[in-house]
């Protein structure tokens, strides 16, 4: 019990990191990195906030389950007055109290079941948290890609205005056709277009995290860049070991697990709710009856009791055996259903794992792809400027050079998205954040 609490309430601490952050009303004006940026939206999200409230009711309806081992007690009193020739009035005021002794285990099965709800509601709040912390981190790292893809365009157009300078002196020097420099003139508006169309992607990109920061999409964020060496293959674990750990920490599994055990002890309720149980209850009780008339008489009786009751069904129309034939089937439904989690789990695992592997391979190809675009358009530029190659050389190197440039951001970003994946695949996406922050 005290490790799942520590498990529970690890992130929430996270969220509230900062004291002040939910109420500022604009972005902070500095760069902030991944862990800054989760804490920040942590403290800030309704949809987080409404998470944790609704773990909280359950942890009250929790504690209500302490009441089975306490006893119950009550007070009653009452004045009257009877209209008869002397007008007499009567005080009564009785306290009684009641203790179940024992009812073959019911009353703990009734609490088992109530902690095993509220474990669940934890697990079910853990899951809602790292759901929108990888959304932050889907939405940090496609903001950093679209940043990337700016200074790309801006590169872009650049070599394109080159060009542009190019084709117009070999013109006026007569080395040139005329249709290459309508061609440079093509090439440097379709640059600007692109240009264009890649700021506008990084607006409505950077909108989409400042909406999971809860903050509005006209307020501005500077993010930092990542690391390096963030992503490499230190990460490569073995797929058995990631699916071990999906199995202790997967927040869905243990959810399910607990609800199979709250359909356990659910099925235990109902065969036991037909068998007796026994309590001890006990009053005591003052009456004052005073007396109208001349002499004012006054007379006060007390009494009391103590003893044991015993409670049985015997028939209820049958109410109570359909009762625990549903619970019976409950818990039957409750096992397949945490071993359809179970796959699931075992299959997202599989999946992320996979896609992590085959982004690191597609990073080393698209450096590979880059380098290889880089060097071609720098060749295939200087033997224009010498007469050994067309414009339209040039610009077919200028475009695979502007693509190999996408498909390297696209691919280096992509990777830290695809290690998220599998942090969340396996239940622990802290790990994704204390990882960037020793800068692995």
């Amino acid at each position: 019990m005290k490790k799942f609490i520590n498990i529970l309430f690890l992130l929430p601490n996270i969220a509230f990191a900062e004291n002040n952050c939910a109420t500022i009303r604009h972005v902070p004006d500095k760069e902030l990195d991944l862990q800054q940026v989760i804490n920040l939206g942590l403290c800030r999200n309704p949809q987080t906030a409404a998470a944790y409230a609704s773990l909280q009711a359950n942890k009250y309806i929790k504690n209500k389950s302490y009441s089975y081992y306490l006893p119950s007690v009550s007070m009653n009193s009452n004045v009257k007055r009877n209209h008869t020739e002397h007008d007499d009035w009567i005080y009564n005021a009785s306290l009684s109290a009641s203790y179940l002794i024992f009812d073959f285990g019911k009353r703990e099965s009734d609490f088992k079941e109530s902690l095993e709800l509220y474990k669940a509601a934890g697990f079910d709040y853990n899951d809602s948290i790292q759901n929108y912390i990888y959304s932050v981190v889907n939405g940090y790292y496609a903001l950093l890609t679209a940043d990337a893809n700016v200074k790309s365009a801006e590169s872009a157009l650049i070599v394109a205005q080159t060009a542009k300078n190019t084709a117009d002196k070999k013109y006026k020097a007569g080395a040139v056709a005329k249709a290459d420099v309508y061609q440079a003139d093509t090439n440097l508006a379709s640059s600007q277009l692109a240009l264009e169309r890649t700021k506008n992607n990084r607006e409505i990109t950077k909108a989409n995290l400042l909406k999971f920061l809860s903050f509005p999409s006209t307020e501005n964020i500077k993010i930092k860049d990542m690391p390096a060496s963030f992503g490499s293959d230190i990460e490569m674990k073995n797929l058995d070991r990631l699916i071990e750990i999906a199995k202790k920490k997967r927040p869905e599994l243990l959810k399910s697990k607990s609800e199979t055990a709250v359909a356990w002890y659910k099925r235990n309720s109902a065969f036991l709710q037909n068998l007796p149980s026994f309590s001890v209850n006990g009053s005591f009780g003052v009456t004052d009856k005073t007396f109208g008339g001349m002499f004012n008489d006054m007379s006060i009786k007390a009494d009391g009791h103590i003893g044991i009751s015993v409670s049985m069904p015997i028939f209820s129309g049958f109410a109570n055996m359909y009762n625990a034939k549903s619970a019976v089937s409950n818990y039957e439904k409750a096992k397949y259903m945490e071993q359809e989690t179970q796959n699931s789990v075992m299959m997202d695992v599989f999946s992320a794992y996979q896609n992590y592997k085959t982004a690191v391979n597609v990073l080393e190809q698209t450096k590979t792809l880059l380098k290889s675009a880089t060097e071609s358009e720098r060749v295939v530029s200087g033997m224009y400027k010498v007469g050994r190659a067309t414009m339209l050389d040039w610009q077919t190197a200028q475009s695979d050079l502007t693509n190999a440039q996408k498909e390297n951001n696209s691919a280096k970003y992509d990777l830290f998205i695809k290690r998220a994946s599998v942090a969340l695949a396996i239940g622990d996406i802290r790990r994704e954040l204390k990882d960037y922050d020793n800068g692995k």
